[in-house]
């Protein structure tokens, strides 16, 4: 996966600031990837489980390794985090007036 550039300026369009942004686009990145975690356990737990022989470390079981490889193809939650400021799909604002930690919606 080849790294792309993000011009700082494209970000500042979307914020007051770019740091502001920044840390808006992380915490929805962090509520992605809550979200996809619950996603993940839940279909983990759904596969039959095969039957695990304690003295070995190794078992293989192909339900699962197909679930782990589905997610990991997925984007990273900091890019959709970031694509979504980009494409104006993230809102955010102020709890209060006199509280200036930004909350993503």
């Amino acid at each position: 996966m080849a790294i792309e550039a993000v011009n700082l300026r494209d970000i500042d369009k979307h914020a007051a600031n770019v740091y502001e942004a920044i840390i808006v686009s992380a915490k929805r990145a962090r509520q992605i990837n809550d979200e996809q975690k619950i996603e993940f356990n839940q279909l983990i737990a759904n596969v039959a489980q095969t039957a695990i022989d304690d003295d070995s470390e190794d078992f293989h079981n192909p339900d699962q390794m197909k679930i782990s490889l589905e997610f990991e193809k997925r984007p990273k939650p900091h890019l959709q985090s970031l694509k979504q400021l980009l494409d104006g799909k993230l809102k955010f604002g102020y709890k209060t007036k006199s509280d200036k930690t930004p909350f993503a919606d």
